[in-house]
């Protein structure tokens, strides 16, 4: 007997199998960085309680200077980006748009508890020389003379980028670190937890694995509608749901948590998101704590100048230096 094929269902399961190629389910990849010295992912942060969050970990010896003079633009990933050199001649990626304020603070709070960060810095304004009339993308934040506003610096590293690793398939698999970082993502409700945001760079002899974009944090903890409040917003950060369920032995995290069904348009897309939902799920309930643990040692005021630091207005910096420290209450009382 002839079976009668089902377009529809070969469709899903191409979806299902881009998306599983996509984000590191099915079958194992290998990272992409030769393997030139040990991986590192945390270091001990023993003056995490005086670490200055305002200047982060490029202090203020690396803030940029004007005047910037434009390089080229930048077309990777989904944020306007182009590249500048300061007064001193360092370059910096300039970074446009929702995401240059959570991503600031973001990274201060990711380095503050041990994790690498790139140098990262918020300009509320900066007029760059040379701009080109018509950018390719975000040209409709670019004034006539080349004035920018509420933009995020990340300057050039001397260390090589030598690839990308995988949530699923690392070097960390089931340690204390890694599992940290799962809730560190949570607290913070970075819900693009895509490989590709993930970077090894080599730094003296040894392969620095750290999350390389920050931008998708203190907001809803997934893809929702419409896109301007899933990054950045108080509010939705403040009402989204931080801890799922708990077991005896685990905690699940609401982020990342798959999009809204406005996104179902886009089966890959949508797919792709619901096959990373397992970062947040299954995390050991005493790594969690650990991770609670460490940032129960920063001070209010330290939180506070991370967000002071990304532009944020006096009720922001307290709305969103409140809703942080309650879910650090929550792992702490894990």
């Amino acid at each position: 007997m002839r079976v009668k094929k089902d377009p529809f269902a070969a469709i899903a399961l191409a979806c299902l199998a881009l998306a599983a190629v996509h984000t590191g389910t099915g079958k194992p990849r290998k990272e992409t960085a030769r393997p030139t010295g040990p991986a590192v992912m945390w270091t001990e942060p023993k003056d995490l309680e005086s670490r200055d969050l305002f200047y982060g970990p490029g202090g203020q010896a690396h803030v940029p200077h004007a005047p910037y003079t434009f390089v080229k633009e930048d077309l990777d990933g989904t944020s306007p980006k182009f590249d500048v050199k300061d007064k001193d001649g360092v370059k910096w990626r300039v970074k446009m748009g929702i995401e240059a304020q959570p991503e600031t603070a973001a990274s201060r709070i990711v380095w503050a508890v041990g994790y690498y960060v790139d140098e990262e810095y918020f300009l509320a304004d900066m007029q760059v020389e040379g701009m080109p009339p018509r950018l390719k993308r975000g040209w409709k934040l670019v004034e006539a003379d080349g004035t920018v506003h509420n933009v995020r610096l990340k300057r050039e590293q001397g260390d090589k980028k030598a690839g990308n690793w995988h949530w699923r398939y690392d070097a960390f698999t089931n340690t204390r670190e890694l599992n940290g970082l799962r809730a560190l993502m949570a607290v913070i409700n970075n819900w693009d937890l895509k490989d590709v945001n993930n970077a090894i760079r080599e730094e003296h002899g040894h392969r620095i694995y750290m999350i390389s974009d920050l931008g998708a944090s203190f907001a809803s903890y997934n893809r929702s509608w419409p896109r301007e409040r899933a990054k950045g917003d108080l509010k939705k950060y403040e009402e989204s749901k931080f801890i799922r369920r708990l077991t005896d032995e685990t905690v699940d995290f609401q982020t990342p948590g798959r999009p809204t069904f406005e996104y179902a348009v886009n089966p890959k897309e949508y797919l792709a998101r619901v096959h990373i939902e397992w970062i947040g799920r299954n995390v050991p309930r005493s790594d969690a704590r650990w991770m609670g643990n460490l940032l129960a040692r920063l001070r209010t005021s330290q939180i506070h100048d991370a967000f002071r630091a990304a532009g944020y207005s006096p009720h922001e910096i307290e709305g969103f230096s409140a809703a942080l420290e309650r879910r650090i209450a929550e792992l702490t009382d894990l």
